[in-house]
């Protein structure tokens, strides 16, 4: 077996053929908003995990400056989504925030930036077919990530799910788990050393990896560019390419 095709046979390389149908879309049209609305009530509700105070799964911090939600689209159907946040001691608000205000003020007044993936939902009905929606519609939080150059990747999650982040993402314990009042059970909070976990985490996963302009068109909101792109394609597989023809020239 040659290492390409042991490559393609790995785990990493079933993902990047999963991410080969998949595209990603920046939710910002009030009818794209309420698909989104309606995936997260109906993963919320599947796992029982509906905020108590929430009565509408559409909030103000969707609409935040900093906030970019995010559609995962596979073969053109909306299978999961995600918001991604940029947090920054000047601009404070993100979901994360409003559940572990001491922990991430304290980053913020180190002079840490942050990316706070939040409102992370998949559709129950793919979840069996496409195990690898986890990995997927994280993904623009590395991208993000990368983009911003943020020190760390924050992540507000049940206790059960750390291992996976611990795991994947190389994150560290922030805060144990404890009850929360607005959702009625335990989160836990964990962090990513961005700068520092990159290398491995593209080495490992590069799945993740990105081209500069498939980060800008995630991220930028520049007004010169116009209007957001209605699909993102995922550059993953030309990112890692580039990367093996200078190592073949240099290595």
């Amino acid at each position: 077996m040659t290492h390409m095709s042991a490559w393609k046979d790995s785990f990493a390389g079933k993902l990047m053929e999963v991410l080969d149908h998949v595209e990603y879309r920046r939710i910002e049209s009030s009818e794209d908003m309420e698909g989104v609305a309606r995936l997260r009530y109906k993963a919320y509700k599947a796992r029982d995990v509906l905020p108590v105070a929430a009565k509408n799964l559409i909030d103000d911090i969707d609409f935040d400056d900093h906030a970019y939600i995010f559609g995962v689209y596979y073969d053109e159907e909306l299978v999961s989504t995600v918001r991604i946040h940029h947090v920054t001691p000047d601009h404070r608000v993100c979901q994360s925030t409003g559940i572990f205000p001491e922990e991430i003020h304290a980053f913020l007044d180190a002079g840490m930036t942050l990316i706070d993936p939040a409102r992370f939902a998949v559709d129950p009905d793919f979840e069996m077919e496409l195990p690898a929606l986890p990995y997927l519609t994280l993904r623009p939080a590395i991208v993000g990530a990368v983009y911003f150059n943020t020190d760390r990747v924050i992540q507000h999650i049940r206790p059960a799910h750390a291992a996976f982040y611990k795991r994947v993402f190389y994150a560290d314990t922030i805060v144990p788990p404890r009850m929360t009042k607005t959702y009625g059970f335990e989160l836990t909070l964990l962090a990513s050393r961005s700068r520092e976990i990159r290398g491995k985490l593209m080495q490992r996963y590069p799945f993740f990896d990105s081209e500069p302009y498939e980060r800008r068109m995630m991220f930028s909101r520049n007004e010169d560019n116009g209007s957001p792109p209605l699909t993102i394609l995922p550059t993953a597989r030309l990112a890692i390419g580039g990367r093996r023809e200078i190592s073949g020239q240099f290595g």
